[in-house]
């Protein structure tokens, strides 16, 4: 339990359209600090339940609070966001456009400047910042948006789809900056469908499918409620007939071991150990991978 008062408290938020309910009853609280992942299927919710939290949207009942108090524009000025739907000024050039951007959430023209110039310099963007961005790639413009998403150094940042356009290079870059602004108290909430940047990078999730709340958590708590139990094993020896095992299954040149009911890992461990004609080069827990997870509990939400 985090002791510390949440940066986003939202309660039984619900949206309907016409006869879609696109979000029903969802609640969920966000921390100081944290990197908190919103995800789910196409569809799901996920942007209508971001844009509730931030006033875009107004819901059908429940309600959302950011620092405490209901949103506001007096509020704007501590967010940084960065919708789905990119939009830079096309005919300025990148460091005008972000001393623009940053004036508007309070900044100087200087500071905007100052901060433009290390935030492109960082971005390896520095030889660029006279050129207009409608000569930039996808990729490059994708690091300006995020630059002007972070310029005024918020307090809470809100982005989708961060990674979209950028090779591994430049996603590198990105997650360094996002890894420094969370270790500087930054709360950063990340709408994305790489899974694998989830599994690196967020403290905890949401999932919803079919506009519910699915799978709320710690990461690992997440996929510790999805594990079969199984551990994988890579040895030297025979271990089909180990006791204590119920059956066994070949897997990317390991063994996957299901133990049967009532023994522990430990003691499985220690059985393998034990046998002076099995050698154990690995041992771990099995868990699944939040791909396999996420598409699990689509279609149990699905199916419900």
């Amino acid at each position: 339990m985090n002791a510390s008062a949440p940066v986003i408290h939202a309660t039984h938020l619900s949206k309907r359209y016409g006869d879609v309910q696109a979000v029903k009853e969802i609640s969920f609280d966000i921390y100081p600090g944290e990197i908190f992942a919103v995800l789910g299927p196409n569809g799901a919710g996920k942007t209508t339940t971001i844009r509730m939290t931030l006033g875009l949207i107004k819901p059908d009942h429940g309600n959302a609070t950011i620092f405490g108090k209901a949103v506001d524009q007096g509020l704007y000025d501590r967010l940084g966001y960065l919708p789905e739907e990119r939009g830079l000024y096309q005919d300025v050039s990148a460091l005008e456009g972000l001393i623009y951007l940053g004036s508007l959430k309070g900044l100087s023209r200087g500071e905007a400047r100052q901060r433009a110039l290390a935030g492109l310099e960082r971005l390896d963007l520095a030889d660029k910042a006279n050129d207009k961005i409608k000569s930039f790639s996808k990729g490059m413009q994708q690091k300006v948006q995020f630059l002007a998403t972070i310029l005024h150094t918020p307090d809470l940042i809100i982005i989708d789809e961060p990674f979209s356009g950028l090779d591994p290079i430049n996603t590198q870059l990105i997650k360094e900056m996002l890894f420094d602004l969370a270790k500087q108290g930054t709360t950063i909430v990340m709408s994305t469908h790489q899974m694998q940047r989830i599994e690196e990078m967020a403290d905890r999730l949401m999932m919803i499918s079919a506009g519910e709340r699915v799978l709320y958590g710690p990461i690992e708590a997440v996929k510790s409620q999805y594990s079969s139990g199984s551990v994988l094993v890579r040895a030297q020896g025979e271990v089909a007939n180990l006791p204590g095992v119920d059956h066994i299954e070949a897997r990317n040149g390991r063994y996957e071991l299901f133990p049967t009911e009532g023994v522990t890992h430990q003691q499985l461990l220690a059985q393998l150990v034990a046998d002076p004609a099995i050698t154990v080069e690995e041992f771990e827990v099995a868990t699944p991978s939040l791909d396999e997870i996420f598409v699990a509990a689509a279609k149990g939400a699905k199916h419900e």
